[in-house]
């Protein structure tokens, strides 16, 4: 090591491998050698994994480095499920450093239920050691926001808990909170109590603009997933605007096309979640409302829609570098009210109207051959439906089929090129928002046929059924939805954690609900 600092000092540069980076980190640090810290930290951070993020946070504490050690935080607490599965070094956290990650709202587990079995699993490890720490342990779990029958049966009568006489009151705390929930609902929670706070989700579902109350609206939605609740973040000096397309793509919201009831669009804006600003891009090359949208590599795709005159059969991609639009291949159909997706390196378009027909094609885009090809018809014609991919099959939910708006919902298997049906919604809908959130379907809003509705319903594939979950705050069809990961500043988009009373109308001013969830 001693070596390779000296020659770093004549030729500033080191080679730095997953044989040495561990000593040489090491000896750079103790010798102040901050030119090899700072490439050492770099190669640490690009070989970062669940089996391997709890010992890079050691380290980067034991030798300083405070960024690298927040990026290993962070990366412990979003992928925590999978580092208790996979890493032998979770093992051996200490009690303090177990504690902090158990406590924080940013911890990313579906189910408290997780977060139990990590505990048992590492006090499994020494348990003659361990097992007094239980209390310090369980008290970090969000307890009342278990399944009942779960805590009855898995964590109530646990022997390391049973044997442990601070639980007990933990235990009767937490039985109380349940019994509360159950009664009164989220709302009569106090976030401030970490027993009932939900976990922080780790992304966040925008949901952009559409047409309310006989005309285009401006409003922005964000879902909180672990709260369920919605969030209003609209922005009043941006637009109203409906029947176009969002994406998000390297950091940004990008909202493109659509229709204010006078114009046509071809305009492409941007939004940064993080400074809460909008820009402008370049325009697409032709006007397109009733859009379809999606994100391929390092392209951000407009396909087909409407420019005023004419259904279109046009496509092209937006490359961010250069701030351009590029003509590709057109689609086989005229492709107005579809629906696109992204997987295994293709984008999907599905259904949609030609000027003529509701459409039940659906076609593929390969971005390597530059060619579309038709796949096999969907069992319904689906025009204003929504398009998804979600676990590896493509799904097409509900729309209008030129008669009827539509329950059903179909998925599709690339491998075997054929479709099948799974349960159909609760509401008919078209035009509405969909997008996957925390493993599950979420579809927001849309047509019923009478009117637009504000009802939001999920599916879960594992449990094969919808769910409802919270309504939006106001009516509308014709949005658009995405999906912003790993917000430094989520709390800005999320129901808030914590307790106030509005004394003007004795409400209690946080609500949130997780009883219709299958999670």
């Amino acid at each position: 090591m001693m070596r390779l600092i000296i020659e770093y000092a004549y030729i500033r540069t080191v080679p730095v491998t997953a044989d040495n980076v561990q000593s040489l980190l090491t000896a750079a640090d103790q010798f102040n050698v901050m030119g090899i810290v700072r490439l050492c930290c770099e190669f640490l951070y690009s070989q970062m994994c669940s089996e391997n993020c709890v010992g890079i946070y050691r380290l980067s504490d034991y030798c300083y480095c405070p960024e690298l050690r927040e990026a290993a935080r962070v990366f412990i607490l979003h992928h925590f499920e999978e580092v208790t599965r996979l890493s032998t070094e979770f093992l051996d956290l200490s009690i303090e450093e177990f504690t902090h990650i158990l406590e924080k709202d940013e911890l990313n587990v579906r189910q408290e239920e997780t977060a139990f079995e990590a505990i048992l699993k590492w006090i499994d490890h020494a348990p003659q050691d361990r097992r007094q720490h239980i209390a310090v342990l369980l008290g970090k779990v969000r307890l009342a926001l278990m399944h009942a029958d779960y805590f009855m049966n898995n964590v109530k009568t646990h022997q390391y808990v049973q044997d442990n006489e601070e639980c007990k009151a933990l235990i009767i705390k937490a039985l109380t909170e349940m019994y509360n929930l159950d009664m009164y609902g989220q709302s009569f929670s106090d976030f401030t109590h970490l027993l009932t706070r939900p976990r922080l989700p780790c992304a966040i579902l925008f949901a952009v603009g559409g047409w309310s109350g006989g005309s285009p609206t401006n409003a922005i939605e964000t879902y909180d997933s672990r709260a369920d609740q919605w969030v209003n973040v609209t922005c009043e000096q941006e637009s109203p605007l409906a029947y176009h397309g969002t994406a998000y793509f390297n950091g940004f919201v990008y909202v493109i096309g659509g229709f204010d009831s006078m114009d046509y669009f071809s305009s492409v804006k941007r939004f940064d979640p993080l400074s809460k600003t909008w820009q402008q891009v370049a325009p697409m090359h032709s006007r397109r409302c009733y859009v379809s949208v999606a994100v391929l590599n390092d392209f951000l795709y407009a396909m087909g829609g409407f420019d005023g005159q004419t259904r279109l059969n046009t496509a092209e991609r937006y490359q961010p570098e250069t701030n351009q639009w590029t003509l590709i291949a057109p689609m086989h159909e005229r492709r107005s009210d579809a629906s696109a997706t992204t997987l295994h390196e293709k984008v999907y378009i599905c259904g949609g109207f030609n000027g003529t027909e509701c459409l039940i094609t659906a076609e593929a885009y390969n971005a390597t051959t530059h060619q579309w090809t038709l796949i096999a018809p969907m069992n319904s014609r689906r025009s204003g439906v929504g398009v998804i991919a979600y676990g590896n099959q493509v799904y097409a939910v509900g729309g209008f089929d030129g008669v009827n708006r539509l329950r059903s919902a179909e998925a599709y298997n690339p491998l075997a090129n054929t479709w099948r049906n799974i349960p159909n919604m609760f509401s008919p809908r078209s035009n509405f928002g969909i997008e996957v959130v925390d493993d599950l379907l979420v579809v927001a809003g849309g047509f019923n046929g009478f009117t637009t509705v504000s009802h939001v319903e999920c599916y879960d594939e594992n449990a094969d059924a919808w769910y409802d979950i919270e309504d939006m705050s106001i009516n509308r069809s014709a949005l658009s939805c995405c999906v912003v990961p790993a917000l430094a500043n989520i709390r800005e988009y999320v129901a808030r954690r914590d307790y106030y009373v509005d004394t003007s109308s004795r409400e209690v001013g946080v609500i949130s609900s997780t009883s219709s969830l299958p999670v």
